[in-house]
């Protein structure tokens, strides 16, 4: 009895230790979780789901809270989100704006920000932002339009370009600027129509079919993004007109790239985005600026031309110290995989020395997180 005594005078003081350390460093004692807020145009849409993952899985790692709200592209549902992220006491609001022009959306962000709340915008941008906004992280969408239009004008000798947009949005009206201004000089190639969009499959479906039936005289679409895309891909499916419209688009979701892989006859380019990148760079100046540490109040990242063949890579400094690598390559086939390898290492290699560290990987097609359901990113 006496030798079991001492050895629980032992056993008992250690697991008294060994309960406090993992209360310290599992469970941090008197830790206050930080509540963040999210909300993105819609999330009936693969790249604000992805884009969200990696905050989601921070947040989560670091015993926070995060309220993602889906405003359904809504300015409305919106603001009444942020208004609510206010009366929870919200430390960051990470959001992509319904309407980047909308007075009554600013207005209710500029009242976040002056209640102390951090504002990050992601993958569009705010009218006027340098007062109430923090950061946007974003990919240069005037450059998307831009190789768009430089793919266009290399792969037909003339056309005549139906747009797809979305005036609301900042961010598309950057990339028909650059698609608009890369093709001004060329008489060859006209736009002859622009339809508005809500940048979504089910909405440019009813449009474009409509605007086959009126017998319109056209033979490329230039989407503002996939979803888009796809929508009018149906409707001249529909019309039968399939070998004849010629699609252009950015995003670059899976749909769009199984498209280009199996040689689809009127999908011809997309250039795609890393909404995983942009997540991860978010979540990371979301703490950088709740710990009061200096941050880039711009940021701009990856672009990739996804085609049928390998183009060039090219690598440009942006302005305030940014880099912007525009990455353009497809999938390939049969023996040109071997040499598409080794030009993409010796890129990395190349890009690499020049600029050591860099913020931005170069990433291969797929992407697998062990906690995300979306198990690619758009790269």
């Amino acid at each position: 009895m006496k030798k079991l005594y001492g050895i629980s005078k032992v056993i008992f003081p250690l697991l008294i230790i060994g309960l406090i350390i993992y209360l310290f460093y599992a469970q941090p004692f008197g830790h206050r979780p930080i509540k963040f807020g999210s909300t993105y145009m819609t999330m009936n849409n693969d790249f604000y789901q992805t884009l969200n993952e990696p905050i989601a899985n921070e947040i989560d790692d670091h015993n926070d809270i995060l309220y993602s709200r889906n405003p359904e592209l809504s300015v409305n549902n919106q603001v009444n989100e942020i208004n609510n992220f206010i009366k929870n006491e919200v430390k960051v609001i990470f959001i992509n704006p319904v309407d980047g022009t909308s007075t009554k959306l600013i207005r209710a962000l500029k009242k976040a920000h002056e209640a102390g709340i951090k504002i990050i915008v992601v993958d569009s941008q705010l009218e006027n932002s340098s007062n109430y906004v923090d950061c946007t992280i974003r990919s240069n969408n005037y450059q998307a339009g831009v190789l768009c239009a430089k793919e266009l004008m290399s792969k037909q000798k003339s056309a005549n370009i139906l747009i797809l947009q979305q005036p609301t949005a900042i961010s598309v009206v950057d990339r028909i600027k650059g698609f608009e201004d890369t093709i001004k000089n060329n008489k060859n190639f006209h736009i002859v129509d622009k339809i508005n969009t809500t940048g979504q499959s089910e909405n440019s479906y009813p449009k474009v079919q409509k605007y086959l039936k009126q017998g319109k005289n056209f033979d490329t679409i230039m989407s503002l993004n996939d979803k888009t895309a796809v929508g009018a891909l149906a409707a001249i499916n529909a019309n039968n007109k399939s070998s004849k419209i010629a699609i252009y688009s950015i995003d670059g979701s899976e749909n769009i790239k199984k498209m280009l892989s199996t040689q689809n006859a009127n999908v011809k380019a997309t250039v795609a985005q890393s909404p995983l990148q942009i997540g991860k760079v978010a979540i990371k100046v979301a703490y950088e600026l709740i710990n009061h540490q200096k941050v880039k109040k711009k940021s701009f990242y990856l672009l990739n031309l996804l085609r049928l063949r390998i183009l060039r890579i090219l690598t440009s400094r942006g302005g305030n110290n940014e880099i912007q690598i525009l990455s353009i390559y497809a999938p390939l086939h049969g023996n040109f995989k071997f040499y598409y390898y080794l030009f993409y290492r010796c890129t990395i290699f190349i890009n690499h020395a020049i600029y050591p560290k860099p913020p931005i990987k170069f990433r291969t097609l797929n992407y697998a997180s062990s906690r995300s359901s979306f198990a690619h990113d758009f790269i």
